[in-house]
């Protein structure tokens, strides 16, 4: 059996899978963020330690017999972030994830220096304050003393993987997200280390997602429950382990969308894609020889989330109450939209000072159309997105939909029209990513190869576009473009 933990956002979701590929039990362990002014988005690496120790025990004890049966334990996690560790290996302070933004003068010392097409030419990716590199500076010009003591920067599953086995590493996928890795060489970058005026011995080495960096030491044996020699595997970054979970091995296994508190389109490729417009980026896959051109909003799912906390806080089943009625209102279509953008933006326009803002309110406006707008918005966002892949020579004919917010019926029809593409809920919404760390350790071990991607997860519903709606949503997909256009000024003002 493999377990595989999944290091999100609000919590490690933890999956223990047998020899087949069937997942016999699910947990999921939450964990809070810190969110601050001007930016400021942190974790304790020691929460995620103990949602990791937490969860193996509840696995385990779920499913009597299992623990003398554990092959192999592999992960998945928040990419872009900044762990920096001290000479031993402790946290020098809290972890920067991805969604925090104050890097924003390091991230344009880089572009100074480098040149915004040079970079996205040698990292896939646009220099970006949600990137590790911009964070690692941040923190040596704002927190000296912490930057003093730290010697190594790693990402949130790295760090897990260092306290089970006392190995620390990294791999491609989650390297390929710290603006600082030469994709084409498959190394860090010296040109971007050297005009970030940081260390090449801050970073780690990088080794294959499927390799067994080391075994669980006994002391990790007597925190996690686990027995001591257990093989772990490194696995990899959310993004490319949501999309082997969901089936995405190839160029013809189509596209997915993840709807998380972070949401995303992305497809497989034999290379990297390099939109002349740098509105995507493109992260090595898990697999070898592949890579995920990726298109990341930074608050999808979490807009969904924000929209419902202040609408029905506390409520019970408020999230099915709320789309119920968003499907039966309009928002686009009566003037209303939603720029998505509470914690700045990634893709289509990378901008770290972008907000959130609803236009076109009118007095007669429910809480059932703001829903709607937040919905429409998260779907023109990506949509943007999709456009990028398909304008540089993508084809995609059909969307694999995962995530929380897939579990709405209601949110997957939007998409559906307004894409103009049939979306398909996976089986295993909440569990792809894990479950792909799962592959991916199983892969490691012996027990499975990555064929086995495609056979683990079922179609549990499916959604066509409406073509009407489709052709209306076109022009509301022009306007909402429109409408962040002319706010950006008044953004930088902000």
């Amino acid at each position: 059996m493999i377990i595989s933990h999944d290091l999100g956002t609000t919590g490690n979701k933890a999956t223990l899978v047998d020899a087949d590929g069937r997942m016999v039990s699910a947990v999921t362990v939450e964990y809070g963020t810190d969110f601050g002014p001007h930016g400021r988005a942190e974790q304790n690496p020691e929460d995620w330690w103990d949602a990791v120790c937490r969860a193996s025990r509840a696995l385990v004890d779920a499913v009597p017999g299992s623990r003398e049966r554990i092959a192999g334990v592999s992960f998945s996690g928040q990419m872009m972030g900044a762990v920096l560790l001290d000479a031993s290996g402790g946290p020098v302070r809290p972890a920067i994830i991805w969604a925090d933004t104050r890097s924003t003068a390091q991230t344009t010392t880089l572009v100074e220096r480098v040149g915004m097409e040079r970079a996205y030419g040698i990292t896939g990716h646009r220099l970006n304050a949600t990137y590790s590199l911009p964070k690692v500076m941040w923190v040596r010009d704002n927190d000296p003393d912490a930057f003093a003591a730290a010697r190594r920067v790693v990402c949130a599953k790295d760090y897990v993987v260092f306290r089970l086995t006392g190995v620390l590493a990294t791999d491609p996928s989650d390297a390929s997200g710290m603006n600082a890795y030469d994709q084409s060489a498959g190394t860090w970058s010296e040109e971007l280390l050297e005009a970030a005026d940081v260390d090449r011995s801050m970073f780690v080495d990088i080794v294959p997602s499927t390799s067994i960096v080391g075994t669980i030491t006994a002391d990790a044996a007597s925190a996690t429950g686990l027995p001591a020699g257990t093989p772990v595997v490194m696995g990899g970054g959310d993004g490319p382990m949501a999309a082997l979970g969901t089936g995405i091995t190839g160029p013809e296994s189509g596209a997915y969308a993840y709807l998380g508190s972070s949401s995303w389109v992305s497809y497989a490729s034999d290379a990297p894609l390099h939109d002349p417009e740098m509105r995507t980026m493109t992260f090595n896959h898990v697999i070898p020889g592949r890579f995920v051109p990726t298109a990341t909003m930074q608050a999808g799912g979490a807009s969904l989330q924000w929209i419902v906390d202040v609408l029905a806080p506390g409520q019970e089943e408020r999230y099915s109450t709320l789309l119920a009625g968003a499907a039966r209102a309009e928002a686009s279509q009566d003037g209303l939209y939603f720029l998505p953008h509470l914690l700045g933006e990634r893709s289509p326009y990378w901008n770290p000072r972008a907000r959130a803002v609803f236009a076109g309110l009118a007095r007669h406006h429910t809480a059932d159309n703001l829903v709607r707008a937040v919905v429409e918005g998260i779907a023109f966002n990506l949509q943007t997105g999709l456009l990028a892949f398909t304008q540089n020579g993508a084809e995609i004919s059909g969307v694999q939909a995962i995530g929380g917010a897939a579990n709405s019926g209601e949110f997957l029809q939007i998409l559906s029209d307004v894409w103009g593409q049939p979306i398909r809920r996976r089986a295993l919404v909440d569990e792809a990513t894990s479950l792909g760390a799962a592959i991916v350790g199983g892969v490691g071990v012996g027990l499975f190869d990555f064929d086995i991607a495609s056979r683990l997860s079922d179609e549990t519903g499916s959604y066509s576009p409406d073509a009407e709606r489709h052709a209306d949503y076109q022009n509301a997909h022009r306007l909402f473009v429109d409408a962040y256009r002319r706010l950006e000024p008044w953004f930088d003002e902000l």
